[in-house]
């Protein structure tokens, strides 16, 4: 069941729990403006470009996975990497309401913190209403959001962990650990099974992953491509 999903999540997601959130048709979707800046495609190898391209607008880039194919006319490639996706597989993390203190969950009201931050520190494809995808978690110095993690995709009985970031002033203090494994704990709770993604070359954060309890389940390219 894990690989059914998991191998075309983005697709998974955006028509399943996450539809209402997603724009598009039988063949291809993506979450609407406003929302993170994902597509995903029925057939991930051989994606449907010209059933995306009504709902998207000239100049508009969006991150999609497993597609390594020639570029369609009237398309064009922003970026190309490497990504991994990363399944929780140790027991759950212990519970200690003291690593929990100064947690916010995150709300509308927030967003314009959120994506200063995520400009900042460039987790992955963030928009104005990605928080309202899941739960986001945030802490806050004098006012100021430093630090974030939150949930963004959703298929089956597995739940992404994603905006994992900290000002770079507030680094070295573990709040983007504990905000993982906050959430990690929240979704083990729920009987869900925590995955995330993280791009190959990103050594550090792909170590501290690990080092946390997840695992490598897959590699896939991903691309960033605009409508010309």
């Amino acid at each position: 069941m894990m690989g059914n999903v998991l191998k075309n999540v983005f697709w998974n997601c955006l028509t399943g729990p996450h539809a209402r959130f997603a724009a598009g048709t039988g063949a291809a979707r993506r979450y609407s403006p406003g929302f993170s800046p994902i597509a995903g495609f029925a057939d991930e190898e051989c994606p449907d470009f010209g059933a995306l391209r009504p709902y998207c607008k000239p100049g508009e880039a969006l991150y999609c996975s497993g597609w390594s194919g020639p570029v369609p006319d009237g398309w064009r490639v922003d970026l190309e990497s490497t990504m991994v996706l990363m399944v929780w597989n140790a027991a759950g993390p212990v519970a200690d309401d003291s690593a929990r203190a100064g947690f916010l969950e995150l709300k509308p009201n927030h967003a314009s913190q959120a994506v200063e931050l995520a400009d900042l520190t460039r987790p992955g494809p963030f928009g104005l209403r990605t928080i309202e995808l899941g739960d986001y978690f945030g802490c806050f110095e004098a006012g100021r959001l430093v630090a974030m993690a939150g949930e963004r995709m959703h298929a089956g009985a597995f739940r992404e962990i994603s905006g994992i970031c900290t000002h770079p002033d507030q680094q070295g203090r573990g709040l983007a650990r504990r905000l993982t494994l906050h959430l990690v704990g929240r979704q083990l709770r729920r009987n869900e099974t925590p995955f995330l993604h993280v791009m190959k070359n990103n050594v550090n954060a792909r170590g501290l992953y690990e080092r946390m309890g997840f695992t490598d389940y897959r590699e896939t390219m991903v691309r960033v491509v605009a409508r010309c």
